[in-house]
């Protein structure tokens, strides 16, 4: 992993730059930085109806300082299709120009990418469509009044789950790796090398890739803005967020999540979730819940690396 000194060497430029009205303390502004310091301003992003709509800034003094397109709310991965289909004609008409070293990003919220926008990912995970699609995951529809997605946990409130969400979590990252697309990783905003390595890995990969980033959103979460980036912290601490790869199918662990496959290296549970606002009602009963949800996930984890070990 590089050094953060080194990474700052590397991409000492900005490319969503400072002045955005996004919240105090926003994983998306941290997640989207630090992906666009890997893949630089050759990059064309798309995202769908989502914060990262509204906290541009108005023309022309618009932060992101790279192409961006708004798009309607399930039609991200599509446009980003068509936008990928049309570098690659460009670049067999005029060889040697830019349009050769174009990336087509897709930044989405979750509500966009696991909900209203998932069978357009789907349909561009199939065709294997070349491009990188992001979920930065808030855990909620944030934007229009923190309404609960199918990302957001079991146990969490929200406007539309008063008591608490009675459903999981959808796995996202799991349902596009059965796609058996190249690429698929997770990553965390308290971890911006990780963040940089796996886009600057996922740049030099041929075909769709998808990375799923927890971001911290303070009013949605009910933190200070101060601990954006120590509560998703605490999640990876306490194994609730698993940092990993797929690449060809293969299951990798991050530095930072494989010495959890000890259950005894994994921070309580009880620090990530009490220090949120939206577990306040979450029962006992509710805690021993997530505990089994997340213990079971870590067997099935432990199981498949051991398989695949066991197949070398």
């Amino acid at each position: 992993m590089v050094s953060i000194k080194e990474a700052l060497e590397i991409g000492q430029e900005e490319y969503f730059l400072a002045g955005n009205s996004t919240c105090a303390g926003c994983g998306l502004e941290i997640a989207l930085r630090w992906a666009m310091k890997a893949l630089g301003p050759n990059t064309a992003l798309v995202t769908p109806a989502s914060c990262l709509n509204v906290v541009v800034g108005l023309w022309p003094k618009t932060a992101p300082n790279f192409p961006f397109m708004n798009m309607a709310f399930a039609a991200a991965a599509a446009a980003a299709t068509g936008i990928s289909a049309a570098f690659k004609v460009k670049t067999h008409r005029f060889p040697g120009k830019v349009w050769e070293k174009m990336t087509t990003l897709v930044f989405a919220g979750d509500g966009g990418t696991t909900d209203i926008g998932i069978q357009g990912l789907s349909g561009a995970a199939e065709r294997n469509s070349n491009i990188i699609y992001c979920c930065y995951d808030n855990e909620a529809y944030m934007n229009t009044g923190i309404q609960r997605s199918s990302s957001t946990p079991h146990g969490a409130i929200t406007t539309t789950t008063t008591l608490g969400k009675e459903r999981y979590k959808k796995n996202l990252p799991r349902i596009m790796a059965a796609h058996e697309i190249p690429y698929v990783a997770t990553c965390s905003v308290s971890e911006p090398l990780d963040i940089y390595e796996k886009f600057k890995k996922a740049k030099t990969i041929d075909g769709c890739k998808y990375i799923h980033i927890l971001a911290s959103c303070p009013p949605g979460w009910g933190i200070a803005s101060e601990d954006s980036v120590e509560i998703p912290r605490l999640a990876v601490k306490t194994g609730s967020w698993i940092l990993y790869e797929i690449e060809n199918g293969v299951l990798t662990l991050s530095k930072k999540s494989k010495s959890l496959l000890d259950p005894t290296k994994r921070a309580p549970l009880i620090d990530y979730l009490s220090r949120q606002k939206r577990f306040s009602k979450l029962s006992e009963k509710g805690l021993i819940e997530l505990q089994e949800s997340l213990d079971l996930q870590w067997s099935k984890i432990a199981d498949e690396i051991s398989c695949q070990e066991n197949h070398q």
